[in-house]
């Protein structure tokens, strides 16, 4: 075989592929949550299931996770019943819906919303632990054995107004930022026990399709050589998204370029959604991402105001740390700061993940604004407008939830966000290959490309916007997804 004539952007015809090295009824192409859960529920619905990972070992990019899970609807799982919380399907799908906005798939969101709580239920199966415990802090991540906390922009503006706010967000019962590699064990453990046939060190290369369309197989490379698996029921992409990928990310999403640390594993390449583009199928959404700015801890810092370099606010600071990182890139003039006071900036050197420096500093807001060289008086503006309306528990411009709403008092300190400046800009990529809920790719025109299926990062799921996203959505999709298409794989007759 010519290795160089092996692809992912081009599919290997089936009448001409002779010799077949494997055969399974579900091939499934990744080992993180997504392929995990999608060769369980195959393997439980009677068919034969093997994996194929690109490196040596399980866990993808759920292992490097915390492994919140986004989860709640039909009266609350036993986590949110537990803690006092009555969730509610339609809450749960409003508030989803908001945050996608335009982007949003009304058949995902809701297959996801509706089997929300048994997705729980199936996890804790599986051995996953949950406390029934929340966390009340504001925090990126709950680094106690607690479990509930509120992992996106639920209380804030404008969403609290579209649905009532609830905790979704599920910390694992584990201590410290280690809920991924427990995760992935647990699913890992649950592989095994059905003796699931795993090929580590396997690179997937490109689909086999015959001459009707159908996906027939698909071509690896091991131990240095090229193989072929015939597939009897359907192909399952659980590859990832494409954040390692910089020539991707460049003609994709090249705003995610600004920022500064992709989130991943070294497989985000891509292949998996270039592998199904290479047999006709339809890539969306591409140009979006998850952006976070990880601006607390210390909670105080939400007393601050965002400020871009025409010395205005843009966004509430109750909100979610991506909301407001997919706001900053939308900013004009390449400069953003967090204007504080001093006193709220306090153990900001200890605990904070932001790593942006101290940009100016002033006994009044004027000196600070001559310091930072915005334009005269617009600071001064902002801040004095800001200050008039924050003293009475209001903020008219941006609706800023009351409970962290104050004057902003000398002395002043701003940071540095600006992206490409030093500050921490993590991001993954949200587009993907265009799936149903239950997992099967389809082209352009909404057709189903037969016996090929994409869930997690590879296919475009729940999360569509960076401003929309919520902690725990991703692992919680990937994990649902994953499930779907293991079923929809099964259950296909060749």
């Amino acid at each position: 075989m010519n290795e160089c004539k092996t692809t992912p952007t081009k599919s290997i015809r089936f009448s001409q592929t002779k010799k077949w090295h494997y055969k399974t009824d579900v091939s499934v192409i990744g080992y993180g949550g997504a392929g995990a859960c999608a060769a369980i529920e195959a393997a439980d619905a009677g068919a034969s299931v093997t994996i194929f990972e690109l490196s040596s070992g399980a866990g993808g990019s759920t292992a490097l996770s915390s492994a919140e899970i986004y989860m709640g609807g039909d009266g609350g799982t036993r986590v949110q019943a537990a803690t006092g919380h009555n969730d509610t399907n339609q809450a749960m799908i409003d508030y989803l819906s908001a945050c996608a906005g335009p982007q949003a798939d009304a058949d995902k969101i809701k297959a996801y919303v509706e089997g929300s709580r048994d997705h729980f239920n199936w996890l804790v199966e599986q051995g996953v632990p949950f406390k029934d415990s929340e966390y009340k802090e504001r925090a990126i991540m709950a680094l106690t054995d607690d479990c509930l906390l509120y992992t996106g922009s639920e209380k804030a503006w404008p969403f609290k107004e579209i649905a009532t706010p609830c905790p979704r967000g599920h910390n694992l019962e584990v201590e410290g930022d280690n809920g991924g590699p427990l995760f992935m064990k647990i699913l890992g453990a649950a592989v095994e026990r059905r003796e699931i046939q795993v090929h580590f060190n396997c690179r997937a290369l490109a689909l086999i399709q015959d001459d009707t369309g159908v996906i027939r197989g698909i071509r690896i490379r091991e131990d240095m050589q090229e193989k072929n698996v015939l597939v009897d029921r359907g192909v399952i992409l659980c590859t990832g998204g494409f954040s390692m990928n910089r020539a991707m990310l460049k003609k994709y999403a090249p705003n995610l370029l600004r920022c500064s640390e992709p989130i991943g594993n070294p497989g985000d390449m891509g292949t998996g959604i270039l592998m199904g583009m290479g047999v006709g199928g339809a890539a969306i959404n591409m140009h979006e991402g998850f952006v976070s700015i990880p601006y607390y801890p210390p909670a105080s810092f939400t007393y601050g105001l965002f400020i871009n370099a025409q010395g205005q606010r843009f966004i509430n600071e109750d909100c979610y740390h991506g909301r407001v990182g997919a706001y900053i890139l939308q900013q004009t003039g390449n400069r953003v700061y967090l204007v504080l006071s001093a006193e709220d900036y306090g153990d900001y050197e200890q605990v904070s993940y932001l790593g942006a420096s101290v940009a100016g500093t002033g006994e009044t807001i004027a000196e600070l604004e001559q310091e930072l060289g915005l334009p005269k008086d617009q600071l001064v503006q902002t801040l004095q407008t800001y200050n008039n309306h924050a003293k009475n528990g209001e903020d008219p411009v941006f609706h800023k939830c009351s409970e962290w709403l104050k004057p902003l008092n000398a002395p002043y300190v701003a940071l540095d966000v600006t992206p490409g400046r030093g500050a921490f800009y993590p991001y993954f990529t949200l587009g993907g290959l265009d799936t149903r809920p239950s997992g099967e790719v389809l082209n352009p025109e909404g057709s189903i490309i037969t016996g090929l299926y994409a869930a997690g990062r590879t296919a475009c799921g729940v999360p569509r916007r960076g401003a929309g996203y919520n902690s725990g959505i991703s692992v919680g999709d990937a994990t649902f997804s994953g499930r779907m298409a293991g079923k929809a794989a099964a259950a296909r007759v060749k």
